[in-house]
């Protein structure tokens, strides 16, 4: 009876600090009245530092909806891309709203939302380039942000290339206007956001390569988190605010 008694306990124990544990992020969000959320600030449309050297665009109002719809200030926060995992699970931040796209890998350690966009990785050249597609790459140096799906892609995809890291897009799109790179892959609405800007000179060349579906990360076993984030979310698109955002910035809806 003794040692049924302890067992009880024991499980009793367990769940009930499983279950703390499962509400950590939320109940110190609510206590504190803020969450905060990562970027790198080098995404334009998406993130980026504007002229008054504020943090802008997609990702930010989306972070700072959410946040408000929760009940607390959103606070965006910046950090270079390959060690922004590292920092959510090292609890600098409660979230990552910068454009991650979900895939099976990141699903092993972190948590995701709802898909709160879609697009999908694209090739860019510079305006006279011959490049067509990923078959007229041997040779080429191709540029890609460090960390990022598309950094992966390459590398398993594309062969006989030289490749190049950088921080973010506009490196790449200055490195590809002076010729240092002959090419980069990035997001197809970020390069044809940048298309648009005077003197980018840079164009599409071939397909989209893949499809990507990006959610806004946190740390695993926060339900009450992700469920909040999912609802506001799903409001966000119900009564017009996302679509507003999305227009505002990217001149399309991409839910």
């Amino acid at each position: 009876m003794k040692r049924l008694i302890c067992i009880l306990f024991v499980i009793t124990a367990f769940t009930l600090v499983a279950g703390t544990a499962m509400a950590e992020d939320m109940d110190k969000v609510i206590k504190k009245g803020e969450i905060n959320f990562a970027l790198t600030g080098q995404y334009p449309p998406f993130n980026f530092v504007d002229k008054n050297n504020n943090l802008a665009g997609f990702d930010v109002e989306i972070g700072k909806e959410i946040a408000k719809r929760i009940g607390v200030k959103g606070v965006p926060i910046t950090i270079a891309w390959d060690g922004i995992i590292a920092g959510l699970l090292a609890k600098k931040y409660e979230l990552i709203c910068g454009s991650m796209a979900i895939t099976p890998k990141r699903l092993k350690s972190i948590d995701f939302s709802d898909p709160y966009y879609r697009s999908g990785a694209q090739l860019f050249v510079g305006k006279k380039s011959t490049i067509n597609s990923v078959n007229d790459l041997k040779g080429k140096k191709i540029g890609v942000t460090l960390g990022t799906t598309y950094e992966k892609w390459v590398r398993e995809n594309v062969s006989g290339v030289k490749i190049r890291t950088y921080k973010g897009v506009p490196d790449m799109i200055l490195e590809t206007k002076n010729g240092r790179i002959d090419c980069f892959v990035t997001d197809k609405i970020v390069g044809a956001m940048a298309i648009k800007e005077k003197g980018a000179q840079l164009k599409l060349a071939g397909k989209l390569l893949y499809e990507e579906k990006m959610g806004i990360a946190m740390r695993q076993n926060n339900p009450k988190l992700k469920s909040k984030i999912n609802a506001a979310l799903t409001k966000m698109k119900d009564d017009g605010a996302y679509h507003s955002i999305s227009m505002k910035w990217l001149g399309i809806d991409v839910r």
